[in-house]
């Protein structure tokens, strides 16, 4: 009798710690949701409720340690009194999943954009696996013709990891285009802060004064390199000019 009593308690207390740590895990849910939520309410942007399981799966992987960064080759580093003023670089061939976007604002392009990229990388992909967080995640932006300002239509794109290049796990958003990008070389300068409009055509124009040939790069394509969420407070990123082929 007294067997059957302790067992019972032990199925007893086993069960409502379970329930406990689900009620626990529930609960950062919801704050994590809650917290991006309001962040997307500062750009402008929806956070659906379908988006708390990524958030949470991303938020527990997102370690400094176990994030890929894409690999290059430094080509050149021009400095001035101790300080860097660009990296040109070397990136190899490689596949990414890329999204095109074209909302009314910037930011609002690159939180859905990275939203949706976020989805694929937690388990929505053919593999059902979580793929991994590569940095930095890049944006490519375009000039109009006039070049006073960037266009509506931006691309958001995420690199595969290493192990996945060669057969990447295809996304179930059709929206979602997995590119395999030439190599390219490019000249780099980190900023950091909001990228929006106004500092991004702020950043093009001060790379553009430093380089000694500008024209030897692309004059309407370019690239943002997000090292940090769209939800950080104090970003982290970097200008991309794409040397021409």
């Amino acid at each position: 009798m007294a067997e059957e009593s302790a067992d019972s308690a032990y199925h007893s207390n086993g069960s409502s710690l379970e329930e406990e740590a689900e009620r626990m895990e529930d609960e950062e849910q919801e704050r994590l949701l809650s917290y991006w939520q309001s962040v997307g309410r500062g750009h402008q942007v929806d956070v659906p409720r379908d988006m708390a399981e990524p958030i949470q799966q991303l938020t527990r992987n997102n370690n400094p340690q176990e994030r890929q960064s894409i690999p290059f080759t430094v080509i050149q580093r021009k400095e001035k009194l101790g300080d860097l003023l660009y990296e040109k670089r070397q990136y190899g061939k490689a596949k990414w999943a890329c999204i095109k976007m074209k909302e009314k604002q910037y930011e609002q392009s690159i939180c859905l954009g990275f939203m949706k990229l976020m989805r694929y990388i937690c388990e929505q992909n053919s593999s059902g696996l979580y793929l991994g967080i590569t940095i930095p995640i890049v944006t490519i932006v375009h000039m109009n013709e006039s070049r006073s300002e960037v266009t509506q239509s931006v691309t958001v794109a995420y690199y595969l990891p290493e192990a996945l290049q060669e057969e990447p796990p295809q996304p179930f958003d059709n929206d979602i285009v997995i590119e395999e990008w030439p190599s390219t070389i490019v000249y780099s300068r980190s900023f950091r802060g909001i990228t929006n409009e106004e500092s991004i055509m702020r950043e093009i124009n001060l790379l553009a004064e430093i380089l000694e040939s500008p024209e030897l790069c692309l004059q309407d394509t370019f690239i943002i390199a997000g090292y940090t969420n769209p939800a950080a407070a104090n970003r982290i990123n970097e200008i991309w000019f794409l040397q021409r082929p």
